[in-house]
C-alpha cells in the first residue's frame, strides 16, 4: 500500500511539472526601456513570438526619465521591468526594485550583476568617440578626454545631458574617473563643459546621428550606436584611453503588477537567442560568458580605466546635481 501511494504521489508531481512546463504563459507586461527603438522593438517581438499570450506594452523614455517615474509610482507602480540603463544608474535606484535570480545565472559573471541581484547586466557598453570625416581630419579626433577640451572643437560636440541619458552619465563619471582625483576630474568637467559652448543633448540616442548628419564634427556616444556606420565612408570612431565598459542592466520593479511575466523577460533578454540577435543584428555585446561577440573587439583589447562603480551608483543624485550647477553657471 505505501509502495503504491509512493507511486501514486511521483505521478502527480511528474504531471505537477509537466503542467507547469507546458503552461500557456497570458496577462499583461509593461516594459520600460531607454534602448534605441530597432533593438528595442526587434527585442520585444521577438518576445511575444516566444510568448504569444502574453500583450507587451512599451515606454520608451531616456534613463532618468524612466527612473523619476518609477520613484513617483512607486506607491502604485505601473511598470514590470526596466529593460536597458547603465547599471550605475539602476544601481542608484536599487530600493524601487525586488531581487530576481534569473535563469542565465550561470553564465553572466560576478561584475556584471548586482551582489543582491537587484539589477542584473545584459550588455556591456564601451564608449566611443564618433566623429565626421567631412568635418574633421582624423588626424585632429582626440583618443583621450583630455582631448575633448581641444577648444578648437568648441560648440562641435555632441553630447546630452547626464540628468536625463544613463549613458551620457557613465559617460561624465568615465571622465571624473580618468584623472587622479575627483578634484582633478571635475577641473576636466569643467573645461568639457566650456567646450560645449552651451549645447547639450536632451537624447544620447541624437549625439551619433547629429555627427551622422553633419550637424556636428564629433560627439560622444556607445559603442552598439558607432558601429550602426560601419559601411558609411564618413563616419569613424575611436575607443578613448580610460574607458568603461559598464553593462546595460534590467531589473525587476518593486511592487510590479505582473511580477512572473516581468521575470519571464528577464530570463529572455539574457538568454541565448536574444543575446545572439541583438548582438548580430543589432551590435549590442553579449554579457553571456557562452557568447563572443560578432563584429566587436575583445573588451581585452580596449584600454579600460578604473571605473569607480560604486562611487557612481551611491552619489549619482549629487553629481547629477553638480552637474546641472555648473552647466546653468
Amino acid at each position: 500500500m505505501k509502495k503504491f501511494l509512493a507511486l501514486v504521489l511521483a505521478l502527480c508531481t511528474v504531471f505537477a511539472l509537466c503542467a507547469v512546463a507546458g503552461a500557456d504563459y497570458s496577462g499583461n507586461l509593461v516594459v520600460y526601456s531607454p534602448h534605441d527603438a530597432d533593438p528595442l522593438a526587434a527585442g520585444v517581438a521577438m518576445f511575444e513570438e516566444a510568448y504569444p499570450g502574453i500583450t507587451v506594452d512599451v515606454i520608451a523614455a531616456g534613463t532618468g526619465e524612466l527612473g523619476q517615474r518609477v520613484i513617483a509610482e512607486s506607491g502604485n507602480p505601473q511598470g514590470d521591468v526596466f529593460w536597458g540603463g547603465g547599471a550605475d544608474s539602476l544601481a542608484a535606484w536599487v530600493d524601487y526594485f525586488e531581487p530576481y535570480v534569473c535563469a542565465n545565472d550561470d553564465v553572466i559573471g560576478d561584475a556584471y550583476k548586482d551582489a543582491d541581484d537587484l539589477w542584473i547586466g545584459e550588455s556591456p557598453l564601451p564608449m566611443v568617440f564618433i566623429y565626421n570625416k567631412t568635418m574633421i581630419d582624423e588626424a585632429d579626433v582626440p583618443t583621450t578626454w583630455e582631448g575633448l577640451c581641444n577648444e578648437a572643437l568648441k560648440g562641435q560636440i555632441a553630447y546630452c545631458s547626464p540628468a536625463k541619458s544613463g549613458s551620457a552619465y557613465t559617460q561624465l563619471c568615465t571622465m571624473l574617473f580618468s584623472q587622479p582625483t575627483l578634484d582633478d576630474g571635475w577641473a576636466l568637467v569643467e573645461k568639457f563643459i566650456a567646450n560645449l559652448d552651451g549645447k547639450i543633448q536632451d537624447s544620447s540616442g541624437n549625439c551619433h546621428k547629429l555627427v551622422a548628419a553633419g550637424e556636428y564634427a564629433i560627439g560622444v556616444t556607445i559603442e552598439k550606436s558607432a558601429v550602426l556606420y560601419n559601411d558609411n565612408p564618413d563616419i569613424g570612431y575611436v575607443y578613448p584611453e580610460k574607458n568603461s565598459a559598464v553593462p546595460d542592466g534590467v531589473a525587476l520593479i518593486k511592487g510590479c503588477p505582473n511580477p512572473e511575466n516581468a521575470k519571464l523577460f528577464i530570463d529572455f533578454v539574457t538568454g541565448l537567442d536574444c543575446q545572439k540577435d541583438q548582438n548580430e543584428n543589432w551590435k549590442r555585446r553579449p554579457v553571456r560568458s557562452d557568447l563572443s561577440p560578432v563584429g566587436l573587439c575583445e573588451l581585452s583589447t580596449l584600454d579600460l580605466g578604473n571605473y569607480d562603480f560604486a562611487y557612481a551608483a551611491n552619489n549619482k543624485a549629487d553629481i547629477v546635481e553638480k552637474w546641472n550647477d555648473l552647466t546653468v553657471g
